[in-house]
């Protein structure tokens, strides 16, 4: 084959390193932003936090100074120095894939004009449910073989609670020297079902409860006939069949109320107490309150540090030669600049989005859940005109802390569903009515999926039984049979 040059005219798509910046930090929710800032921090010597009057005092000296040295005077302003050797954009060389880092960055330190009490800023992981069992078998006293044997039980306990493993499986997973026998497993199964919390080591919610059950005094009231029930009837009382169990238990419906309380003020997952996993707090990002009448949002300036050029490193670069310093501050001086500009652009993109919102759903504000208007990403959009990518990135991961509670932006779009007057109900809406409607419901007979749509369909809102049983579920609410409660 014969080789030739060939000239070809295309469009691709390239983003100055300006762009590629001020996309990620548009992306990074409040924490992580602020581990970016402070990872600049370290590395650029032209940025530097704005820690109010003594700093700039002592810059004003330094300055001072500079000048003098530099012939000019100390007034004269950051923004024109050396203009002419720094250039706007530096070489594209790298691609739209190279620019996004879906990885999320753990930084949970306070900002340093964080004025919140110190133990508000502090975690501390507490012991998990296995290191409180295996803490208590430490001071057990025991043969070394049932420490064998309760080691291994120990491990089979899931967070909750209960024993995930059968018997005859840890049995034959024990180590073959040990000469033990299933009734051995038994005893030292029954042992650490003694341990704290009561009902760990629970092959099931029954013997849970009955374990629970035992701890009582025995002349607790009620105490017998629930044992009774949970032995007996522990089907029925799952299927909330009250009429049946009043039946075969012979009681009437008030003794057996008193019965199912002291059921219910068991604990169903002994070992939820214990969680050794360290709160995770929302940073607001802006704020919305009412003034006048009318919703104002403003940023949240407090949880973004100050951030400004060095002066004295910034006059520095006056000297106009290609030295290896200079070049290295000139480079950094750009960088800062590019680096404020960029978080000045991810302010005022994030206070134009947040104020959209608001001024749309202004009567969620007013009213509540029940008045929020249906929305998607397009209308936002259109309206600030941008793209719906960009749209995205700003509602992912930032809130808004208003006078009903704090939500993520992204709370605030939603589908929505047809009414007969021709207008339209958001899902948000929706959930609130069901979620309005259970609350008010008769316990003895709650409201089925099916009459729940009756109830929307004589308010105008057109919606299907398989959507409001997504809904309920969403709302992590029961089913109607397993929400009927005796009277």
């Amino acid at each position: 084959m014969k080789q030739s040059l060939q000239l070809r005219i295309g469009q691709s798509l390239t983003m100055t390193p300006q762009l590629q910046q001020a996309i990620r930090l548009l992306q990074l929710s409040t924490l992580e932003l602020q581990s970016e800032i402070q990872g600049v921090l370290d590395s650029n010597p032209l940025l530097e936090q704005d820690e109010g009057g003594t700093q700039e005092s002592r810059e004003t000296d330094g300055n001072s100074e500079q000048d003098k040295t530099n012939g000019k005077d100390a007034d004269s302003p950051l923004t024109d120095t050396n203009n002419e050797t720094i250039p706007d954009d530096l070489p594209v060389d790298s691609n739209w894939e190279d620019i996004y880092d879906t990885g999320t960055t753990s930084y949970s330190a306070p900002g340093t004009d964080d004025k919140r009490d110190i133990y508000e800023t502090i975690t501390a992981g507490g012991e998990d449910l296995h290191e409180h069992l295996y803490w208590q078998l430490d001071l057990a006293i025991m043969s070394e073989s049932d420490r064998v044997i309760a080691r291994h039980l120990i491990d089979a306990i899931n967070d909750d609670g209960y024993l995930t493993q059968d018997l005859k499986e840890i049995h034959r997973n024990l180590p073959e020297p040990l000469e033990a026998g299933m009734d051995e497993v038994e005893v030292v199964l029954h042992r650490i079902q003694q341990f704290d919390p009561v009902g760990t080591g629970a092959r099931g919610l029954r013997e849970n409860l009955e374990l629970q059950l035992e701890q009582f005094d025995p002349d607790s009231p009620w105490l017998k006939e629930a044992k009774i029930l949970l032995r007996d009837h522990f089907k029925l009382l799952g299927n909330r069949d009250y009429n049946q169990l009043c039946r075969r238990m012979g009681l009437p419906k008030d003794d057996l109320q008193h019965v199912l309380h002291l059921i219910q003020s068991l604990n169903p997952r002994p070992g939820s107490s214990f969680n050794n996993t360290e709160p995770e707090y929302i940073v607001p990002d802006v704020f919305v309150a009412k003034h006048n009448g009318k919703w104002h949002v403003e940023l949240n300036t407090d949880s973004i540090p100050k951030l400004r050029i060095n002066a004295l490193y910034a006059n520095m670069v006056k000297r106009a030669n290609n030295s290896k310093d200079n070049t290295y501050l000139r480079d950094n001086l750009q960088e800062a600049r590019w680096f404020l500009k960029s978080l000045q652009s991810r302010h005022e993109t994030l206070l134009k989005v947040a104020n959209s919102i608001v001024m749309r759903q202004h009567n969620f504000f007013d009213y509540g859940e029940e008045a929020m208007k249906p929305m998607v990403l397009r209308s936002i959009a259109e309206e600030v005109e941008m793209h719906e990518s960009t749209i995205s990135r700003v509602t992912t991961r930032k809130y808004m802390h208003t006078p009903r509670g704090i939500y993520e932006f992204k709370y605030f779009f939603s589908s929505h569903v047809s009414t007969e007057a021709g207008g339209e109900c958001s899902a948000t809406a929706i959930r609130a009515i069901i979620k309005k409607l259970v609350a008010a419901e008769n316990p003895v007979k709650p409201l089925s999926d099916s009459k729940m749509t009756s109830i929307l369909a004589e308010q105008g809102i057109k919606v299907a039984r398989r959507t409001i049983a997504k809904y309920r579920e969403s709302l992590s609410i029961s089913p109607s049979n397993e929400r009927k409660r005796l009277a």
